[in-house]
């Protein structure tokens, strides 16, 4: 297929995924039809189901989009030369999650796909392979931190991951909901417990 085909499509997928978020997190996912993103779109349905098959889909594509980037943006974070400290990561993930949650960001679709992966399987199952590649993601900076001694070599990375991975969701929701946390608070909250003897010590 030429280049400029490919382009083409490109931009017109993007076209769709865009107008769609837009009516996603204007109305909601229950309450957008595929009419509405027709209109929002500016194109017909036959164009519209030539990307994809139905809403859902629409919804997975446009998390999927997000989450790339986040996992980019994350890797980029945890993989440079200079190895940096956790309150800096968590800190500069959770001002790129609120770049992503203005009035039309895409991350203010997360929740409602959420809840949808209840109940869609193909949806949760794009969901899982997304988290899982996350929490890889923090998987390998925390073994760098061990390589490193920063952090004890029987830590138990798998557990440590998961963990991190939990508190972006939270970030998030109370960004979306209660609109009173910052990156700041972030960086200065995890500081603050890591300074703290909160926890029992090893048995």
């Amino acid at each position: 297929m030429p280049r400029v085909s490919e382009e083409h499509l490109e931009r017109r997928r993007r076209q769709i995924l865009d107008a769609s978020r837009r009516c996603f997190v204007r109305k909601g996912v229950h309450e957008t039809s595929m009419q509405d993103i027709f209109t929002e779109s500016g194109l017909s349905a036959g164009a519209v189901y030539r990307y994809f098959k139905s809403k859902n889909e629409i919804v997975a594509a446009n998390l999927m989009a997000v989450v790339g980037d986040l996992q980019a943006f994350l890797t980029r974070l945890t993989t440079g030369d200079r190895l940096l400290p956790l309150d800096e990561i968590l800190e500069s993930l959770a001002d790129e999650l609120t770049g992503l949650s203005g009035e039309d960001g895409p991350v203010r679709l997360a929740p409602q796909a959420w809840a949808l992966a209840m109940y869609d399987p193909d949806l949760a199952e794009h969901l899982t392979r997304s988290f899982a590649g996350l929490r890889e993601i923090w998987s390998g900076y925390l073994r760098r931190l061990v390589d490193e001694g920063r952090l004890p070599p029987g830590t138990d990375v798998g557990a440590a991951s998961k963990t991190l991975f939990a508190i972006m969701p939270g970030y998030l929701l109370q960004r979306l909901l209660i609109d009173d946390v910052t990156p700041r608070d972030l960086k200065l909250g995890i500081r603050a417990l890591a300074n703290g003897a909160l926890v029992a010590p090893p048995a």
